[in-house]
């Protein structure tokens, strides 16, 4: 299959663009991503972002270069991967080593202690906001609602491993397919989209 280097330069300027407002890593650069790719660009619908994110946390590394790298591959193959990475990780590398010096030469600058208390609170707040992005996707109905309370008591009050959670997720998920289908009760495996309305004669989705 022929690379698409046209594409492949568009994934790694997107990227690019995102990496240096990523504050906080992690999940708090989902809602960027998911700004860029789903609503701006619409490179991906809202149930493929989600899915990207579900998997970018389930396999080791940061989330932030994992969600990049999948969606760059499913974009353009390989080289959109790469592309994608490379456009998340090089502003935050240039940042990175101007920021150890400035840390270095202001540490114990009130200003800058100041600067930090105000930063976390922030990052909690993106952390927050991008999970319940993702929920009003993820959870659709009773049994995904099911699933995500017990799991999130789990990791609350059993303290379970992150991988294990998501292992039970899986398998849960797997189970209640097929005692549905042997109750002879329908199966949704994603969110239904309400019909769109019509008003004065027009379709307001189109």
């Amino acid at each position: 299959m022929k690379t698409n280097w046209k594409l492949c330069l568009l994934i790694f300027w997107e990227f690019f663009k995102i990496g240096p407002v990523t504050f906080g890593g992690g999940y708090a650069v989902i809602p960027m991503i998911e700004h860029q790719m789903v609503r701006k660009k619409n490179w991906l619908s809202r149930e493929e972002a989600t899915d990207v994110f579900a998997l970018a946390g389930s396999v080791p590394g940061a989330v932030a270069i994992n969600s990049a790298m999948f969606i760059g591959q499913r974009l353009a193959g390989v080289f959109g991967a790469v592309a994608a990475m490379t456009g998340m990780m090089f502003p935050t590398f240039l940042f990175v080593m101007i920021l150890s010096i400035l840390f270095y030469v202001f540490q114990g600058n009130p200003y800058v202690e100041a600067a930090f208390i105000g930063i976390r609170p922030a990052i909690v707040a993106l952390i927050v906001y991008a999970g319940i992005r993702i929920y009003r996707t993820a959870v659709f109905d009773k049994s995904t609602m099911t699933i995500a309370v017990m799991l999130l008591l789990a990791l609350l009050i059993i303290h379970f491993h992150p991988l294990a959670v998501i292992l039970c997720g899986g398998l849960a998920g797997i189970s209640i397919m097929i005692m549905k289908k042997k109750l002879g009760l329908a199966v949704n495996l994603e969110k239904k989209q309400p019909k769109a309305k019509k008003e004065g004669g027009l379709d307001r989705a189109g």
